[in-house]
């Protein structure tokens, strides 16, 4: 089956909030806004029309990103998966349009932004390498006469 893939462009409605499922995957959600803008020739402007909601899921690293990212009110281009699901509370039916996000950010024809990169963190290694008479611990560094003294001890170049 195909899955249907939207753009949407919006407001954030809600502040993103954030969680890690009994699984350990983090999850994060918000609220996007928006609204149709149609040209009135009559007053000769443009007039808000109808808004629609939907509920965004970022999954994992795009997770965080987004919870470190967004803030209400910000402008956003969202792209993923578009899941209309129909519930039943207290006897009334009531649809839902969620989206899985793959890619979210800032809408840049509003407004400009600041991109940094998040490194993946890795682990140290368990035990220091020792690499061609250099000095491992900071006291063996300090010993050396610090870390240009030390490289260049040891026939390296800065």
């Amino acid at each position: 089956m195909n899955e249907t893939l939207v753009t949407v462009v919006g407001n954030v409605a809600t502040p993103p909030d954030f969680r890690e499922t009994a699984g350990g995957a983090s999850v994060s959600r918000f609220r996007l806004a928006a609204t149709v803008r149609r040209w009135d020739r009559g007053r000769e402007e443009w007039t808000d029309a109808y808004t629609s909601f939907y509920t965004v899921w970022a999954w994992r690293a795009l997770a965080g990103n987004v919870v470190g990212s967004l803030s209400v009110g910000e402008p956003v281009v969202v792209h993923g998966k578009l899941k209309i699901q129909e519930q039943e509370r207290d006897g009334k039916r009531w649809l839902s349009a969620d989206i899985d996000a793959v890619s979210v950010g800032h809408d840049l024809a509003r407004g400009t932004s600041a991109f940094r990169r998040v490194s993946q963190a890795r682990p140290l290694p368990l035990e220091p390498v020792r690499m061609a008479g250099m000095p491992v611990t900071a006291g063996e560094v300090i010993a050396a006469g610090g870390v240009a003294e030390a490289t260049r001890a040891a026939g390296m170049s800065s």
